[in-house]
């Protein structure tokens, strides 16, 4: 019989690294950052093609991003990964995210979990709650890592008090199984329904199948740890 928290947890394995491909961030100023805004990729790439080859790494990480999804250019995952690389190498967190990300999908480069391992941590050690939540999934998973799964609990907790719905779920799937902490139906309720508030449906689903499982009291319990969570931002839940 298949196990419907693990069925879960495979759509979140499928889903592992594909969030943030398209997204464009910290380059917050000039006429490239408006234009790329309003969908008017070719004045972005106007202004960005200069700035990424005099170093800039914001405008390298933006065109990279514009060539991984074929805005207003050729889709050029290789050239993606080159624009990455340069930004992540001046610590570019969101180019290391990428980066991470095409390693482990192994678009543009060989697929190398080790190498995904690498520019994730890098990331996630400057806050990336996205970094923070695949690094964690390759902990639990054991790929590029020695598997460990109090680790991926670390990671989880990190990313998921910074509001990451995906590692909400994950760390109410650990709490679930009693995997890399002690089984506590009450904080797996919690997690999955925290992250249903943020938006991952799936938790809708992992919430319900806790709560078949729970006494009325223990729902109450959850529930209110749930509501005094998000009204303390997630912290120290």
């Amino acid at each position: 019989m298949t196990n419907p928290i693990k069925t879960l947890l495979l759509a979140v394995v499928l889903l592992f690294g594909s969030s943030q491909i398209g997204y464009a961030q910290d380059y917050n100023k000039g006429k490239g950052n408006e234009a790329y805004f309003r969908g008017d990729y070719a004045a972005a790439l106007k202004e960005f093609r200069p700035l990424a080859e005099q170093g800039h790494a914001d405008a390298q990480y933006l065109l990279g991003v514009m060539y991984k999804n074929g805005y207003g250019v050729i889709q050029d995952d290789r050239e993606a990964v080159r624009l990455y690389r340069l930004a992540a190498e001046q610590g570019h967190a969101g180019a290391q995210y990428n980066l991470g990300v095409s390693y482990s999908r192994g678009e543009g480069v060989i697929q190398d979990d080790k190498e995904a391992v690498k520019w994730d941590r890098l990331a996630a050690k400057q806050g990336d709650a996205d970094a923070q939540s695949n690094l964690g999934w390759m902990y639990e998973y054991g790929r590029g890592v020695i598997q460990d799964k109090k680790e991926a609990v670390r990671l989880y907790r990190l990313a998921a008090e910074q509001g990451n719905a995906r590692a909400q779920y994950n760390l109410g799937a650990m709490y679930h199984y009693g995997e890399g902490v002690i089984q506590d139906m009450v904080y797996a309720h919690m997690w999955f329904n925290i992250a249903a508030a943020s938006g991952w449906e799936n938790a809708k689903e992992g919430r319900d199948i806790a709560a078949n499982r729970m006494t009325p009291s223990q729902l109450e319990k959850a529930t209110d740890l749930a509501r005094e969570c998000v009204k303390k931002e997630y912290k120290d839940c």
